[in-house]
C-alpha cells in the first residue's frame, strides 16, 4: 500500500499540474486585460512589459463605452444568443426524449451522427448555408444567424439531454398517463421540470455558442446593423493599422456577459453533465 508521504507527493504533483494548466489557460485572458490598460507606445515595446507601467482606462471610457455601436453589437449578440437557446432547446428536448424513451429503429445511428457533427467546424457549413439563405432571403437577418447557430448546437444539446431523460423513472410518466395526462403533457409537466439541470446546461452551451459565433456573423451579416459583438471587433483591425489597446478593451467588455452567465450557472453545468451517469 502507498504510504502517507507517497500519497501526499502524488497529491502535490497533481495540484502542481492542475495549477500549471490553469495558468496556461488564464494567461491569454490576463494579456488581453493587461494590453487594454496600456497606451499605444507601450504595447509595441520590445521586450514586452508584463505589467502596464502606467495603467489607463482611456480605451474603455473614451473609445469603447462612448461608441454607440458597441451597445448595438451587444444587443445583436443577445438576440442571437437567446434565439439560439430557444430554438436549440425546442428541437433538442423532444428529440433527446424520444431517443431516451422510445425504441426507434436506428437510434444508435442517430446518436452517432449527432456526436460526429460536433467535430464539424462552422466554416464547413458557412458556404452551403449561405447559398440556402440567399435563396430564402435570410441574409442580414437575425433569423438566419439563429438558424445557423442552432444547426451546430442542437446535436450537442441532444447529447447532453438524453442522459438526463434516462435518469427520470418511467413509472412517473406512466403514473401521469394513468391520471389522464397525454404523453406530451406528461413530458412537459413531469419530465422537463425534473431535468432542469440538463436543460440549463444545454441552454447555457447554446447561448454561449450563439454569443461567441464569428464565422456565421461574418458570412451572413454583411450589414453593420445585424453584426454581433464578435464581428464588431474587426472595426478596430485593418490591413494598415490595428488599435490593439481598444481592440483588447472591446474584447474584455464583450467577455463580461458570458463570464457572468458561467459564474451563476456553473452549478447547473456540473449537475447537468453528470445527470444520468450512474443510471
Amino acid at each position: 500500500m502507498m504510504s502517507t508521504v507517497g500519497r501526499r507527493g502524488v497529491l502535490w504533483a497533481r495540484s502542481l499540474v492542475g495549477l500549471t494548466m490553469l495558468l496556461l489557460f488564464l494567461f491569454p485572458v490576463y494579456w488581453m486585460i493587461s494590453t487594454s490598460l496600456k497606451d499605444g507606445s507601450e504595447i509595441l515595446t520590445y521586450p514586452p512589459h508584463w505589467f502596464p507601467s502606467s495603467p489607463t482606462l482611456a480605451s474603455y471610457t473614451d473609445r469603447v463605452l462612448h461608441n454607440l455601436s458597441f451597445l448595438r453589437y451587444l444587443r445583436n449578440s443577445a438576440i442571437v444568443g437567446i434565439g439560439t437557446t430557444i430554438v436549440s432547446l425546442a428541437l433538442a428536448a423532444p428529440a433527446a426524449y424520444a431517443l431516451a424513451r422510445f425504441r426507434i429503429r436506428g437510434r444508435l445511428l442517430v446518436l452517432l451522427l449527432s456526436m460526429t457533427t460536433l467535430f464539424f467546424p462552422g466554416v464547413m457549413l458557412a458556404l452551403p448555408l449561405f447559398v440556402i439563405f440567399s435563396k430564402l432571403g435570410l441574409i442580414n437577418s437575425y433569423l438566419g444567424l439563429i438558424i445557423a447557430n442552432s444547426a451546430l448546437n442542437v446535436p450537442l444539446s441532444v447529447v447532453i439531454l438524453r442522459p438526463a431523460f434516462l435518469s427520470v423513472p418511467r413509472e412517473l410518466t406512466e403514473a401521469a398517463q394513468i391520471d389522464g395526462c397525454t404523453r406530451w403533457s406528461a413530458f412537459v409537466r413531469i419530465v422537463l421540470p425534473l431535468t432542469r439541470p440538463g436543460l440549463a446546461t444545454a441552454g447555457i452551451f447554446s447561448f454561449l455558442g450563439g454569443w461567441n459565433d464569428l464565422v456565421f456573423a461574418l458570412s451572413f451579416a454583411t450589414r453593420d446593423s445585424y453584426q454581433p459583438v464578435t464581428a464588431g471587433i474587426w472595426s478596430y483591425i485593418s490591413n494598415t493599422r490595428t488599435d490593439w489597446s481598444t481592440a483588447m478593451a472591446y474584447s474584455t467588455l464583450a467577455m463580461v456577459p458570458t463570464l457572468i452567465v458561467f459564474i451563476f450557472a456553473q452549478r447547473f453545468i456540473v449537475s447537468g453533465l453528470i445527470s444520468g451517469s450512474v443510471k
